[in-house]
């Protein structure tokens, strides 16, 4: 991916534009860690990209922001610019074109996310990236007062690379935060939960809550126990433990994983259990439990059913059993079975099966 990347700034320099790697992979590769997500400025404009590539895929060329595809890879490209205005402290609705890449450095959020990577892998710094990368701080490009008022998904964003990366925020910074925190109710419920998914995935998500807490921010972000949650390694788990004052925009898939786990939360973990919601709802449970994985791994496997079509006998069958025309009562039984199953009280033999039918319901 990286050199796919290089090959396009190659093409940008070929057609006599400049054009860097920015952003996010500059300060991953730097500090050694892997990524394949690679954003690209350039002071080409947005229809002099769209003539140099395939852009299949426009992200938002209002904003100057292309989607170029090169060799079956994805990059965004952002042509030079100024912001001038914001609206509703979140877009920008005026913009200017800028031909200088300081210029267009000075717009972006922390200092952190402002090196660059020419055409033959060079490094640029032209802010102090590198010094407060060295000492793991998250500094805003300017004044945080101007900088957070801007744009309030910066206050979040600043939440989520302290996580991220394990760095501390710079007191004036987190200064501003607390002061601003109020202006997260006018950020979108879809933005809000972008990030605080990202901040609930990072493995320092502890950190990341904390910092929530301690600047104020849960209570504009609907967040009412975010004290209370147990942490574990995955995202549902947590938004299934919160009690939220917030409409958050969750899939259909994500609210039907989320009811299950807080239904199962209500239950000891057994194999009944485990069967009835499943190895991945079984396993959130049990990571906020504070059962092991293994447990729960070794529980699913030796399952002596995964389901009722594993039950060796059918509606049918119980129907001549009892000499009966089939009916609603065959589902009764089915789910007797069913359980009597799961908690090995009889085993799961066509004869065994027969007799307790005969037994518990031939009468």
């Amino acid at each position: 991916m990286y050199n796919k990347a290089l090959d396009v700034l190659k093409i940008f320099i070929n057609h006599g534009y400049d054009a860097y790697i920015v952003g996010g992979y500059p300060r991953d590769r730097l500090l050694g860690i892997k990524t394949n997500d690679i954003d690209i400025c350039t002071n080409a404009k947005p229809k002099e990209i769209m003539e140099i590539f395939d852009t299949t895929g426009v992200s938002d060329i209002k904003y100057g922001a292309v989607r170029v595809i090169y060799k079956g890879s994805l990059f965004d490209v952002t042509t030079f610019r100024k912001d001038i205005k914001y609206e509703n402290n979140r877009k920008p609705v005026k913009i200017k074109y800028v031909a200088d890449l300081k210029k267009d450095l000075l717009r972006r959020d922390f200092t952190i996310n402002t090196m660059c990577i020419d055409v033959n892998g060079n490094l640029i710094d032209l802010l102090g990236a590198q010094r407060d990368l060295a000492r793991k701080i998250i500094v805003t490009v300017g004044n945080p007062r101007y900088r957070l008022k801007e744009d309030s998904l910066r206050i979040l964003r600043a939440i989520r690379f302290a996580s991220y990366l394990d760095f501390d925020i710079d007191v004036k910074t987190k200064n501003y935060i607390k002061k601003y925190g109020y202006l997260l109710k006018l950020l979108s419920n879809s933005r809000k939960k972008e990030e605080l998914d990202k901040i609930f995935a990072t493995k320092n998500k502890e950190k990341g809550i904390d910092l929530i807490i301690q600047l104020g921010l849960d209570k504009y972000l609907g967040l009412d126990n975010l004290n209370e949650i147990v942490l574990c390694n995955d995202i549902l788990g947590i938004w299934s433990q919160l009690k939220l004052s917030i409409n958050y925009p969750f899939s259909k898939a994500e609210k039907e994983n989320i009811d299950k786990i807080r239904e199962m939360l209500n239950y000891e973990i057994d194999n009944f259990m485990i069967y009835k919601y499943g190895l991945y709802i079984a396993s959130v449970v049990a990571s906020i439990k504070g059962v092991s994985y293994q447990k729960i791994n070794r529980i699913y496997r030796n399952l002596p059913i995964y389901s009722k079509k594993d039950i060796k006998i059918n509606g049918d069958e119980i129907a001549q059993i009892l000499n009966k025309e089939p009916g609603s009562y065959i589902k009764e039984i089915m789910e007797d079975l069913e359980k009597m199953i799961l908690t090995g009280k009889i085993n799961n033999e066509p004869d065994e099966l027969k007799d307790y039918i005969l037994v518990n319901y031939g009468g």
